[in-house]
């Protein structure tokens, strides 16, 4: 998985500004810049928000084609498997970009954020339709975190991060007007993170329930009741996707065997990895290649 800074300067080449921490950066955007999100779309440890603001977008989500107009705020997760498929050429929008770190280990933020994404987690579409106030504050919000980041403000990278999670709070009180049901209770939620966090270093070597709740010390049931209630998936789901996704980053952007894959990503043998990845990505490993060279 590509760390945010990692992700940014394989779309654009360069960083944001000098000294930038790899954080929090939001930033305009339009029809000829938006597919560059292309290049890291299901591999970047990062949370995304990009409301449209003008125009339209249509993106691939979970076999399906969802088009996004003003007024839509797209979300991101780490591992999501997206691809922007076509634009206006009117289309503008604003993206705001936070490293995975930063959600998961301030408490705040991490809270929040569970809240604002559970509709994406639980698998409904990976957007949220904005009232036109509701909008305007967001909008008003993130065009602040992206000017800090544009000015010479010393302590900016401290306030771009209270910015976000003033962010977070905002679209927590749309969710909570709108009725979305987000009362989850705070042990389960903090097991689940607690999963989360431990997946990114583990998922290559470990494809098995029993080593995450071993970690965790509690059963592989109640770990698997916590994941299915916390989210809408399975343990296995989880998983599987961080599989998936380094595969595919692996295939993409490293010269290595299938078979050298296969050892790094814990696989009995190149057919075995070979199966599991044209299951999952609906082609074998070559052929993915082959087509994303």
């Amino acid at each position: 998985m590509y760390s945010l800074k990692d992700a940014w300067l394989k779309m654009h080449g360069c960083l944001p500004y000098i000294g930038w921490e790899g954080n929090v950066i939001c930033d305009d955007t339009d029809a000829s810049i938006t597919f560059r999100a292309n290049k890291t779309q299901g591999f970047i440890s990062a949370y995304s928000f990009t409301l449209v603001l003008k125009g339209w977008l249509s993106i691939h989500y979970n076999g399906v084609e969802i088009t996004l107009v003003p007024g839509d705020l797209y979300l991101y997760l780490p591992g999501l498997s997206v691809s922007i498929i076509a634009s206006s050429e009117d289309y503008r929008g604003i993206c705001l970009l936070v490293d995975e770190r930063l959600s998961l280990d301030i408490g705040a933020e991490r809270n929040l954020s569970g809240v604002v994404f559970r509709p994406v987690v639980e698998l409904r579409e990976p957007k949220l339709h904005l009232p036109l106030d509701a909008a305007s504050s967001i909008h008003r919000i993130m065009g602040q975190i992206r000017d800090y980041g544009a000015s010479a403000n010393k302590s900016k990278e401290g306030i771009m991060r209270h910015l976000y999670a003033v962010f977070l709070y905002e679209l927590k009180n749309y969710l909570d007007v709108t009725s979305v049901d987000v009362a989850v209770s705070r042990h389960l939620e903090e097991q689940y993170i607690t999963f989360l966090k431990l997946l990114p270093s583990n998922f290559a070597q470990h494809h098995d329930i029993p080593f995450y709740a071993d970690a965790m010390g509690i059963t592989p049931i109640y770990l698997s009741r916590i994941v299915r209630k916390m989210s809408g998936r399975t343990v296995v789901d989880h998983i599987n996707d961080l599989i998936l996704s380094e595969a595919k980053m692996l295939l993409k952007s490293t010269g290595l065997s299938i078979v050298q894959i296969a050892e790094r990503l814990d696989f009995a043998d190149a057919p075995s990895f070979g199966k599991f990845f044209s299951r999952m990505a609906g082609v074998p490993p070559g052929q993915y290649r082959r087509l994303s060279s």
